[in-house]
């Protein structure tokens, strides 16, 4: 560059560089060739010349079997299984993996390449080299990191299929350069993402639900864990899963990675690699996990568990919701909010980003105003459980429209909490030896000076968002990523969705209850009308909202001068779409106490609630220092954020 350029052109030439560079497509005969090399390559040997593909018995599989037998023509018979652990999720689906005769689908938003990625890649492939058809089918911005994976994966075996959703710039993979190349020229087509979920084997039995594929799905991260929820299915609504996910197989926006720029040009330039062999980093516990999905008293007892159910539907947003500009509400929402309007009782409401959509708050706003409102009961993360510090600031922002207006009883998980269902020992995390009085004395010491001085950690901020924001993941690191708490440990998120109304509807899915599930994001669900699984259902919520699990939000004690005064400016300040910075906030959080006069939990609603819990502050277990005063300002210029959110 000439010495005299200024910065502002420099940039200039860097983006138009870049551009020409991203715009760069495959022509159609580098494609034709790209995609005869990935089909020369393509094994077609096999391991296994039985008719059933040498799949092991699986008492999970067998529910599908029994459900059909028992179905009769207009009265469908299913098992529903809830899949709330983290290990019982990934030994049921590896199980129906090594199950599968015929053909297995999966499609997810997240794939990543750490140990439970590699265990469930290596998995598929083993089955398709034993005559099962698999079809893998991933989202853009989240799945696969590497390039030569894609590649290998392109040419593994005649058997085994993968294409990616909705790449943008016609890459398997967006470097942060081209992501904001791709913000600037592309927003909407970035912003619409695939975030169904589903596993489908043999076209009979289908688990879909919160989980992605990566470590902190399954209970086996060292620093942070999703507390997530599956459904497992079986029986002839398994129909209209493959249906769904043959529609978007189909889309012209799945597309083969040996089609795109950057693997096409890898196959080009280098020919297919062979397939990823794993390289785990924590090989022991991958085979333990192997072993237990090997063992039939382990299925057996996961089988056992399972509901037989009558009314079952699956609702999933079509790839053509993506289609012109913002494509509008879909399937699962309309469905979803049929349901939520239908409540006389009460509603439970399950969701780990409290962000709504204009017409869902309109929505409860309408039902909170009937004369026989429901309950509605909400679980959802604290600042200090959350891998979403920008959506809880946002959250934070509306507490008394939720409170006041919607009558929403919330309650936030804690980042510790007691009882929730994780494997702490899978996690490999190493635990510290007790400390003694002094080192316990010295580590506050540095807090408080942490506190003291702006800017200070008092830990290290954690990799890039990637659980439902990844439209957002380049965005500043603060906004983005897991605040400091006050004390070590495995911490744990909320990431399950899920509702039951009225003690007669259950559903199990992938929408948040938010914007982004109304407008962007495709988005799956079960919905089982049935009191026995709405029970279940309700007591795994109602787990999660426990005070041993949970802090409860409620409104703060009248100051003793001029309340009504301070509502009034707070309102105010709520309202403004930038400066949303009045200092003290309508609600905060709570601890439950109890004791003689406090035998069970309240609501926060109830005359006696002061009496029985005790305010322990906006943001319990956080580790902030001046960072109240940054989440106002978070608060203030995210409110332009929500329809993204």
């Amino acid at each position: 560059m000439k010495p005299g350029m200024t910065l502002a052109a420099r940039a200039l030439l860097v983006l138009a560089l870049l551009a020409g560079t991203a715009c760069a497509t495959l022509s159609p005969e580098e494609r034709a060739r790209s995609a005869a090399l990935v089909e020369a390559a393509r094994s077609t040997e096999l391991d296994c010349d039985r008719p059933d593909a040498c799949a092991r018995p699986s008492a999970l599989h067998q529910l599908a079997a029994r459900a059909f037998v028992e179905s009769a023509p207009g009265a469908p018979r299913h098992y529903a299984l809830l899949l709330d652990s983290g290990q019982d999720a990934m030994v049921a689906r590896l199980d129906l993996i090594r199950s599968a005769t015929t053909a297995i689908d999966l499609q997810t938003y997240i794939f990543d390449e750490d140990d439970a990625g590699q265990l469930f890649l290596d998995e598929l492939l083993r089955a398709a080299r034993r005559g099962v058809r698999v079809r893998v089918l991933v989202d853009q911005l989240s799945a696969l990191k590497r390039v030569d994976t894609l590649a290998g994966l392109a040419g593994a075996h005649a058997n085994f299929s993968i294409r990616i959703y909705n790449p943008v710039l016609d890459r398997a993979r967006l470097s942060y350069p081209m992501y904001v190349l791709a913000a600037a020229c592309c927003w909407n087509r970035l912003n619409r993402r695939m975030h169904s979920k589903l596993l489908l084997v043999d076209g009979a039995i289908g688990i879909t639900g919160g989980r992605n594929y990566q470590d902190d799905y399954y209970d086996w991260d060292p620093e942070y864990n999703f507390r997530d929820r599956d459904i497992l299915v079986a029986g002839p609504v398994a129909r209209e899963m493959g249906a769904n996910f043959e529609a978007f197989w189909q889309d012209p926006r799945s597309v083969p990675p040996s089609q795109l720029v950057d693997v096409g040009g890898q196959l080009l330039e280098k020919g297919v690699p062979p397939p990823p062999k794993p390289e785990f980093a924590l090989p022991q516990r991958v085979m333990q996990v192997r072993s237990e999905a090997g063992d039939p008293a382990r299925i057996e007892a996961l089988a056992q568990a399972a509901l037989p159910v009558a009314g079952v539907g699956y609702i999933a947003d079509l790839p053509e919701k993506h289609d012109g500009g913002q494509a509008g509400h879909g399937e699962a929402t309309t469905v979803l909010r049929g349901l939520i309007e239908s409540a006389e009782d009460v509603v439970l409401l399950q969701t780990p980003y409290l962000v709504l959509s204009g017409p869902a708050q309109d929505m409860f706003r309408t039902l909170h105003r009937r004369e026989d409102a429901p309950r509605v009961v909400v679980s959802t993360n604290s600042l200090a459980a959350t891998d979403s510090f920008i959506t809880y600031a946002l959250s934070h922002k509306y507490k008394r429209r939720y409170l006041r207006d919607f009558g929403f009883e919330i309650h936030e998980f804690k980042p510790f909490p007691a009882s929730a269902p994780i494997d702490l020992s899978a996690t490999g995390a190493t635990l510290p030896p007790v400390p003694t009085a002094e080192e316990v004395e010295r580590v506050r010491q540095e807090l408080v000076e942490a506190r003291r001085m702006r800017g200070a950690r008092a830990e290290r901020y954690r990799r890039p968002l990637q659980a439902e924001y990844a439209a957002l993941r380049y965005a500043r690191r603060s906004a983005n990523e897991r605040v400091p708490l006050e004390r070590a440990g495995v911490r744990v998120g909320l990431h399950a969705k899920s509702l039951v109304v009225d003690g007669r509807v259950g559903v199990v899915g992938t929408h948040n209850f938010d914007p982004r599930g109304d407008h962007y994001n495709t988005e799956s669900a079960v919905v089982i009308e049935d009191p026995a699984f709405a029970r279940a259902l309700a007591a795994s919520i109602r787990r999660d909202i426990a005070p041993e699990n949970a802090w409860t939000i409620a409104r703060r004690p009248d100051p003793p001068l001029f309340s009504g005064l301070e509502y009034t400016l707070a309102k105010l300040s709520e309202r403004m779409p930038i400066f949303d910075l009045w200092p003290v906030r309508y609600a905060t959080s709570y601890e439950f106490e109890p004791g003689p006069d406090c035998p069970r939990p309240l609501s926060p609603f109830d005359p006696g609630f002061q009496d029985c819990y005790r305010p322990v502050g906006d943001f319990p277990e956080v580790a902030l220092g001046f960072r109240p005063l940054m989440t106002r300002i978070v608060i203030a210029f995210g409110a332009g954020l929500a329809p993204i959110l």
